[in-house]
């Protein structure tokens, strides 16, 4: 039982009146409770179980997502260039600053660059990288749109004077 402390006398509720919660009354409140930990708790696990990650989510929602990319690799445009790994990725990062694309993603584990074509058309293109001998390196570039994966193509293995090689 809980005492109500009200302090004005001109209240018309009672200062003595006592709330009493019956033990059916408390034990729907325990099963609304547990409920709702229950929901909450299997609505994390579907989420975190689903095609695509949390992180993966808010990337997307972010405008930096690299899934399309990584996506689009099989209808990459594939060539190799006469570099070690190091130098050919200085290289392309440089060809693309000066050309005005936009780098929004740069992940070393996956070693790859993800930019836009420019700051104002925000077609994504994937730049992957890949050693093949210690002064070879293959480079993929991969996008969903085909047009934004040739120009940039064209850009890049314009300066790097590539050898071509079907991959």
């Amino acid at each position: 039982m809980v005492k109500s402390k009200i302090q004005n006398p001109k209240s018309k509720i009672n200062p003595n009146f006592k709330i009493q919660i019956t033990k059916q009354k408390f034990c729907h409140l325990s099963f609304v409770f547990w409920y709702s930990f229950v929901i909450c708790h299997l609505s994390f696990v579907i989420l975190m179980s689903g095609c695509a990650t949390i992180t993966e989510g808010a990337k997307g929602i972010a405008g930096i997502s690299t899934k399309s990319l990584e996506d689009s690799r099989k209808e990459a445009i594939v060539k190799t260039v006469n570099d070690d790994y190091q130098t050919a990725y200085k290289k392309a990062k440089e060809v693309l600053v000066n050309t005005g694309s936009y780098i929004y993603a740069e992940d070393t584990k996956k070693k790859m660059i993800a930019i836009y074509v420019t700051k104002e058309d925000t077609t994504p293109v994937g730049i992957f990288f890949k050693e093949i001998e210690a002064n070879k390196t293959q480079i993929e570039v991969s996008s969903p749109s085909t047009y934004a994966k040739e120009l940039i193509a064209t850009r890049l293995f314009k300066v790097l004077n590539p050898e071509e090689k079907k991959g």
